[in-house]
């Protein structure tokens, strides 16, 4: 299927019709419930939620963090747990139109019910994350630089490039080629300087050059985690610069419910490369047992850009297109003392790249990715009863097998002999124990292991085949007093990496070790409720990777020839930073500031000579050659804002800003791919429950950007432009069931305009005006 105008988009539209063509009662705007609620005699875990005059509040979601379960109070504001044993646990709320709460409570044996008192608001805030201890936490209560993306706002932001999702978040920036693939900037660090985790697991892929992003689709889940700065600390080598975590929706859960089965689905479509794409989902529980299994697929055409450019006359930017299929498979049973996970997940597709000014002929002949990443995880969870409810062991293992290939010229048809073909096997496991005395004192002690095994072929094989074995065990610890909460960790990584000879790229057998501490220090202060005045200062390494060790060869992805560094050395870095956070009433924000000082920063740079390379088609190509290479400093700083008012009941004003200024120390030169200072203001107006509907919205949004003048050895300069960006949509409650309508339009007034962080910057300008319209239905 294929959309080439926007009244072909809006065949998706048949869908709408729902919204218009009934008008049931209005219901509350929360979780929909499963078939019929038994409750059991003997429940061991109770409580009331009410707000601050009160008043109960029916349909909040309440969850037991450590055992994953879930409850919905009712028109009195209570809920209940059945069979819950004693032991201590975390318990967080939420329900629309209050700021979330989080406790941490003891049941045993003649307690008390617990009570929560939410204050009213409008925001959408997590009440914990996860990421940024290893353990629940409240984000306010982190002295580590956090944002989330999740609810309304994910589904809104998602795209086939989580890195293009992410992008509205302050600090986040996309090092993207094209719209289909994009690498996530965190603070200036990009690539294999930051860490990006599925589901608390290492995601091992090649996403160490321009054109290759993460091996993740956002759209399976729930939330997406990020920590803005070095976590060595708590996840070893390639934190350096910040974790992305995408966490997935946990499974049902049917205990003291009847048997249930229930199903979401999505169709949208994009008018500037002709996007359309779809996801079913069905999910179930029975008992103890509970499963999920989605299907999401996405194909999409070249992109268009405003034309004018000499090189794209009628804005065709050709061999951009891509189609992926992905998906997942968990099935997962729930013990009252215990839990265990069994999850497949598949990433996997054809992206189209181009090497430099769009033709005709790139359409069949420009190279090609083609990209598959299969995933299978097991995740255990146990409270044992010695100890008295004081601790938890979890465990969290993957096995991963990910291949990457670039196809070229007669290979994407026929089959030849890829340019590359890289395959990646990974297993991994971490043994974490979670340990929580009372509402002082938690923490969490942890050991890691991985083995890796790398290997290369193809026409020009870019790094020898390798073995990497890695080693860690961590502890990492936090105290609360009064208005204090002090974190401190430590750890000890040994990694080992043995690569084979390869005559092609002119290297013999080669044995590297590295050992590295990291550490970290946190306080967080809270003058007044909501408020958080937050320090950090800690400690990260990052060992160099093999293609910046060992390369040797044609990049024709990139257009070059690339020639590694075998004798680097780990990347060392001291980050220090502050942050003040508020939420309040009407008010939410925070604005941070940082320093990360990193030693022995490695990058690639020109070398100012040329390298002949035979082509496919029996003559030879001159490639620029580029020589990865290493400085004894390189310092970033910067600073982060965001703000969030609402002006009036049914008025939202957003703010974000983010400044960045990345020096290399030895020379007094710039970084490369330094971003530009960016802004963003927006404007949203919302309504209140009415009739059938519970909710609507209609937003204004500019994003201005910079010129960047501060260039790096090889950067390109780009001008300062301004996007309008809009968007609406409305929400209706039909057969207890929630229906979502959204459309969304970028770069509404098709400006023409460079991004400075896109690789097409030089041949073509961005994305021209873009609409998206997506109908969904929730679980």
């Amino acid at each position: 299927m294929r959309l080439t105008s926007f009244r072909s988009a809006l065949s998706l539209g048949a869908l709408c019709t729902l919204f218009v063509s009934a008008a049931p009662a209005a219901r509350a705007a929360r979780p929909s419930r499963p078939a019929a609620r038994v409750q059991p005699a003997g429940d061991t875990l109770r409580g009331l939620v009410r707000d601050s005059a009160g008043h109960p509040i029916d349909g909040a979601v309440v969850t037991v963090v450590e055992l994953g379960r879930t409850a919905l109070t009712g028109s009195d504001g209570a809920f209940r747990f059945a069979g819950v044993p004693a032991s201590r646990y975390t318990l967080t709320v939420q329900r629309p139109g209050y700021a979330p709460a989080l406790k941490r409570i003891e049941v045993a044996a003649g307690v008390e019910p617990v009570t929560f008192t939410l204050a009213a608001s409008t925001f959408r805030v997590s009440p914990v994350t996860i990421t940024a201890t290893r353990d629940a936490i409240d984000p306010l209560a982190s002295p580590l630089s956090t944002g989330a993306l999740f609810g309304e706002r994910l589904r809104r932001e998602h795209e086939v490039s989580l890195a293009h999702a992410l992008d509205g978040l302050p600090g986040i920036r996309t090092l993207s080629t094209g719209q289909q693939v994009g690498k996530p900037m965190i603070r200036g660090l990009t690539g294999p300087r930051v860490l990006v985790l599925d589901n608390g697991m290492r995601l091992e892929d090649y996403s160490w050059s321009d054109e290759d992003g993460p091996s993740i689709d956002s759209r399976l889940a729930e939330r997406v985690e990020v920590i803005r700065g070095p976590a060595s600390v708590l996840y070893g080598s390639d934190a350096i610069g910040g974790v992305i975590n995408v966490v997935p929706d946990a499974l049902p859960d049917a205990r003291g419910q009847a048997p249930f089965v229930r199903q979401a689905g999505e169709m949208y479509g994009a008018t500037n490369n002709s996007e359309v794409g779809g996801l079913l989902r069905v999910e179930g529980a029975g008992g103890a047992i509970g499963w999920r299994a989605t299907a999401i697929g996405r194909r999409a055409d070249n992109f268009h850009t405003p034309t004018g450019n000499p090189d794209t006359p009628t804005g065709n930017i050709y061999d951009t297109g891509f189609h992926a299929i992905n998906g997942e498979a968990a099935v997962g049973v729930h013990g009252e003392r215990s839990g265990a996970t069994l999850r497949y997940e598949r990433y996997g597709g054809d992206f189209g790249l181009l090497d430099g000014p769009p033709v005709p002929e790139d359409d069949k002949e420009g190279p090609l990715r083609r990209v598959s990443d299969d995933r299978v995880q097991g995740t255990t969870s146990w409270l044992p009863q010695a100890g008295g409810g004081r601790f938890r062991l979890e465990t969290r293992s993957e096995w991963q097998h990910h291949t990457l290939q670039e196809l070229v010229g007669g290979s994407r048809v026929a089959g030849d002999t890829p340019s590359f073909d890289l395959r990646l096997n990974t297993i991994s496991t971490d043994v974490l124990l979670h340990h929580m005395h009372d509402e002082r004192f938690s923490g969490t002690i942890g050991v890691s292991g991985l083995h890796q095994d790398n290997t290369s072929s193809g026409v020009f094989p870019l790094v020898p085949g390798a073995r990497t074995n890695h080693a860690a065990a961590f502890v990492f610890e936090q105290m609360t007093s009064g208005r204090w909460t002090a974190q401190a960790g430590a750890r000890a990584d040994a990694h080992h990496v043995t690569a084979d000879s390869n005559g092609t790229l002119q290297l013999g057998a080669q044995t590297r070790n590295v050992s590295a501490f990291s550490g970290d220090l946190g306080a967080v202060f809270r003058p007044v409720a909501g408020m958080a005045i937050s320090g950090n200062v800690g400690r990260a390494f990052r060992a160099p990777t093999l293609f910046e060790l060992f390369t040797n060869g044609p990049h024709l992805g990139e257009d070059r020839y690339e020639i590694g560094l075998p004798g680097a050395n780990p990347e060392v870095s001291l980050n220090v930073d502050a942050s003040v956070r508020w939420e309040r009433g009407r008010y939410r924000g925070e604005v941070a500031g940082y320093r990360n000082r990193i030693d022995d920063f490695i990058f690639i740079q020109p070398t100012g000579t040329t390298q002949a390379v035979p082509n496919d088609e029996g003559g030879v190509d001159t490639l620029d050659v580029y020589q990865y290479t290493q400085t004894s400093r390189a310092v970033l700083q910067g600073v982060d804002l965001s703000a969030e008012v609402l002006a009036l009941p049914t008025l939202t004003l957003r703010g974000r800003a983010d400044v960045l200024r990345g020096t290399n120390s030895a020379t007094g030169s710039p970084l490369p791919l330094m971003p530009p200072v960016r802004g963003d203001l927006e404007v949203e107006l919302h309504s209140a429950e009415a009739g059938g509907w519970h909710h609507a919205y209609a937003s204004l949004g500019t994003q201005l950007v910079a010129r960047q003048k501060r260039l790096g050895p090889f950067d390109t300069s780009t001008g300062g432009y301004a996007l309008l960006q809009l968007a609406g949509g409305l929400a209706r409650e039909m057969a207890s069931r929630r229906f979502y309508l959204d459309v969304r339009v970028r770069n509404a007034t098709d400006r023409k305009y460079h991004d400075f962080l896109s690789r097409y910057k030089g041949f073509a300008y961005e994305e021209g005006r873009n609409i998206t319209l997506r109908v969904s239905t929730g679980l």
